[in-house]
């Protein structure tokens, strides 16, 4: 006697998979702490440009600082977009279900 089939989810075309969750997390790492470099940049760039008397520059740099800590944690909870795949996945249309094609008999009910 055969077993009947089982339904399993399609196989992921390796091409079409995406990176593991480690690297994923590891580039949101270091695209945060680049940004956060930046902004002590600013920090630094905005006292020396203060000890200069750059009155044009410390505005610029006071909104680096404010605005790359947002942006940091915007990109850094961001996942990657999803790539779009070379390949088609084949469609596979199933039979529907008895149940659902036909439609019950209807009964009519007389009451007394």
């Amino acid at each position: 006697m055969r077993k009947p089939r089982q339904h399993h989810a399609p196989a992921t075309l390796i091409t079409a998979a995406e990176p593991s969750q480690a690297d994923q997390l590891r580039s949101r790492q270091k695209r945060y702490l680049i940004m956060m470099g930046t902004r002590i940049l600013c920090l630094v760039g905005a006292a020396t440009a203060y000890s200069f008397q750059l009155t044009w520059a410390i505005p610029v740099f006071i909104v680096g600082m404010v605005a790359l800590p947002w942006m940091a944690v915007l990109i850094a909870n961001d996942r990657p977009p999803r790539r779009p795949s070379r390949f088609r996945r084949p469609v596979i249309a199933l039979a529907p279900d008895r149940a659902t094609v036909e439609a019950p008999a209807r009964r009519t009910v007389i009451e007394q």
